[in-house]
């Protein structure tokens, strides 16, 4: 592991520093929580979740989990913003703790089955090898400048790294060095471009499985936006997809992820939504605890794993996800 970068968590972690995060997950978990529930606005939403479906606790006692991962190997990388550690939570019930960072949140596979994460007290994006060590991938754009806090990340259609960079979770006397909050691509030869900087706050990100949409979800405005993708892999022709609106305290457009139809599944209001390629929303999957991000996982890919605030939460569907690290060029 880097010396430098470890003193740097180290000394972030010690000095116990208030993140925005954390001040999401504090007022979310006071907050009673909700029965489970299955809301279709259409009868669609029944073709991708039984009516009977069961929603099962896969893990808890985290304080506020994020950038769930199902390994093959059987278990399922958790990220914990506020314990600022990444974990191995495994179908026995039992937890492990894996590494200790600055502000873990969204994670991925890359096509080398290395452990993608984005740390945002270290404002960087990692790469994180089995055995628990790890190198900066990216950490600055525009000539030196720091990125702000990184996100989510997810592999493209290219195999190259996209993820967006708000300012969500400085820590206390931190700012914006960019000026802007952007969606980047980190191609395999290390160079960052800058995709759009149209989003106010961009957070969940997924291409369609054909490769030729891309989708961004933003917490300020509570929507979805998606773009054209063209060959040379740059967005085009910005526009809004969906919008998930709600009460304060409910939950705004988080983590998303694409079944292998298009069908998005999309953290928000009081849960999951499901939107259909069209831009129709089907239907709510209500979670007890407010979701943060979801992935897909088991053998065949067909059940949810849902971060959702303490706990993990594990969903069968009828459908089946669309994993891009799984598809190399």
């Amino acid at each position: 592991m880097n010396a430098k970068w470890m003193k740097v968590a180290a000394g972030f972690v010690a000095a116990g520093c208030v993140l925005a995060g954390a001040h999401r997950a504090a007022s979310q978990s006071k907050k009673a929580p909700r029965d489970f529930a299955l809301q279709a606005e259409s009868p669609e939403f029944w073709n991708l979740v039984e009516k009977d479906a069961k929603l099962e606790k896969f893990a808890g006692g985290f304080g506020f989990t994020e950038g769930p991962m199902w390994d093959p190997a059987g278990f399922v990388y958790v990220s914990d913003e506020e314990k600022n550690k990444i974990y191995r939570a495994y179908p026995d019930g039992h937890v492990e703790e894996w590494i200790s960072l600055g502000d873990p949140d969204g994670n991925t596979f890359d096509q080398k089955h290395r452990l993608i994460t984005t740390a945002s007290e270290l404002r960087s994006i990692l790469a994180i090898t089995p055995d628990g060590k790890y190198t900066v991938l990216a950490n600055q754009y525009d000539d030196g400048k720091k990125l702000n806090t990184p996100n989510d990340v997810i592999v493209g259609p290219d195999g190259a790294l996209y993820f967006t960079d708000p300012t969500l979770d400085f820590t206390e006397g931190e700012k914006s060095e960019l000026g802007f909050q952007g969606v980047y691509r980190l191609g395999a030869d290390g160079k960052l471009t800058l995709l759009t900087k149209d989003v106010q706050q961009p957070n969940g990100l997924a291409f369609s499985p054909d490769g030729k949409k891309f989708y961004v979800d933003d917490d300020d405005q509570k929507n979805i936006r998606v773009y054209d993708v063209a060959p040379d892999m740059s967005l085009t022709n910005g526009r809004i997809f969906g919008s998930e609106a709600g009460e304060k305290g409910d939950g705004v457009p988080d983590g998303m992820k694409l079944d292998v139809n298009g069908n998005m599944f999309v953290t928000g209001p009081k849960g999951i939504w499901i939107w259909t390629p069209e831009g129709k929303h089907i239907g709510t999957i209500v979670i007890p605890e407010q979701p943060a991000n979801l992935t897909w996982g088991d053998p065949d890919y067909g059940t949810l794993y849902i971060t959702a605030t303490t706990s993990v939460y594990k969903l069968r569907t009828k459908t089946h996800g669309f994993v891009p690290y799984l598809t190399k060029k």
